[in-house]
């Protein structure tokens, strides 16, 4: 066994541990940063397959921006997780057929990946060739209408992640920016007059029944 296969049995092993303590790990925060590792397992895969690229925006992409945000979130929203491990065991069972059948599906395609074939569209092989540049043909050429796809259904998701966002909420006070700028000073202070007061009188003290003074 040389290096190179030593070193991608390690990643692996690192990986399915971490992909393990994610779902088995009761802090949210726990398992984001095991999340992490487990991304930086595979992006170290992927540059032991010569994926440089991919390998790169792995990183950047889930564990620059994805997770940081998702760490944030979590962290701030402080979520009673206990609360939401009470109907755990209830659906369950539904759970465990989702997942399966996802498993059967990933199955189904990484077997048939396996299989000897002619590509459609061969690979350029070379010092001079750029991953990156035969990724993007391939993506723009034999995988268009998934890549589209993706795209449409990215779309959707920013587009209701936008309309839950401006939803007007109750609990909150909602201020119209565009009537802010547009106010005036008018608007916002107004002058009454009003008569001239006079200062009030000195009243007597007022002698007791018992006929001592007031002090």
């Amino acid at each position: 066994m040389d290096v190179k296969t030593g070193l991608f049995y390690l990643f692996a092993a690192v990986l399915l541990f971490a992909a393990f303590r994610v779902i088995t790990s009761r802090n949210p925060v726990y398992a984001a940063l095991y999340l992490v590792l487990a991304f930086f397992q595979a992006s170290a895969i992927w540059l032991l397959l010569r994926a440089e690229f991919l390998a790169i925006s792995l990183v950047l992409v889930y564990v620059g921006a994805v997770m940081v945000l998702f760490l944030f979130v979590v962290m701030m929203l402080d979520i009673n997780v206990d609360a939401l491990r009470q109907g755990f065991w209830k659906h369950f069972p539904l759970a465990a057929g989702v997942g399966a059948l996802i498993a059967l599906e990933m199955a189904a395609v990484l077997m048939g990946g396996f299989r000897l074939a002619e590509p459609r569209r061969p690979m350029a092989t070379g010092p001079e060739t750029s991953n990156t540049m035969e990724l993007g043909k391939l993506l723009y050429t034999n995988y268009l209408y998934p890549l589209e796809i993706a795209a449409v259904i990215l779309l959707v998701a920013i587009v209701a992640a936008i309309a839950l966002t401006l939803r007007t909420r109750k609990d909150s006070k909602y201020v119209n920016p565009s009537d802010q700028v547009r106010v005036k000073a008018r608007d916002r202070v107004r002058i009454v007059q009003m008569p001239v007061t006079r200062a009030a009188q000195p009243v007597a003290d007022e002698v007791p029944a018992t006929g001592e003074t007031k002090a």
